[in-house]
């Protein structure tokens, strides 16, 4: 039997408001050397998935810079100041996404999610035939990365405003399945000082 497909969308567009004024920007900060954005993208590289591509907005130049040489694929979000369904939109609709059977959403922000993480969301995504839910749980809790079946593509391309995909998951009646990755699936980094206790620098 054929392995259902996944691709990959890392949401790297937002404007981090809450990192206070100075122009700094979280997806930049660096850790052990390399950005986080850079991070998160070889992390997403090296796992069983078919495709990776990046939603680039907000200081788009520097975050592509900051993944030169890399294998993906970049989808620009014009509209990325309106909230993250334009960002999921954007992925969503990329070619990559469109011929995958599952996709894989990936914060940029996420410093803990390992490659490991990523092929056990992968794997139990497969296990259901494609035809599941699949996301990142801590202690039960749900957080991020999820994976969402291709049946539910036309409901995120239909998404407004600063909001994700847990409303379609709620209402979407297939299956969900939990995969417990420990901390990382809740810690995002949103402001300096978290990006410091997590370990980065920012330049």
């Amino acid at each position: 039997m054929r392995e259902a497909s996944v691709a990959i969308v890392i949401l790297a567009a937002g404007k981090a408001s809450r990192m206070g004024e100075g122009g700094r920007h979280k997806l930049l900060a660096e850790f052990d050397g390399v950005p986080l954005v850079r991070r998160s993208a070889l992390t997403a590289l090296a796992a069983d998935a078919a495709s990776v591509i990046v939603v680039t907005g907000h200081r788009r130049s520097e975050i592509e810079a900051a993944l030169d040489g890399l294998a993906l694929t970049f989808i620009d979000n014009p509209d990325y100041a309106s909230g993250m369904a334009s960002s999921l939109k954007a992925g969503f609709s990329s070619r990559d996404a469109d011929s995958a059977e599952g996709i894989l959403v990936m914060l940029a922000d996420m410093p803990g999610i390992s490659t490991a993480h990523l092929d056990a969301l992968i794997s139990a995504f497969r296990n259901a035939g494609g035809e599941a839910v699949v996301r990142a749980v801590s202690h039960g809790k749900p957080g991020n990365p999820i994976i969402l079946p291709r049946s539910l593509n036309q409901a995120v391309l239909r998404l407004e405003g600063d909001v994700g995909a847990r409303d379609i998951i709620a209402t979407s009646a297939l299956p969900v399945r939990d995969v417990d990755v420990g901390d990382a699936a809740l810690l995002d980094l949103d402001t300096q000082e978290e990006v410091l206790a997590a370990g980065g620098a920012m330049n």
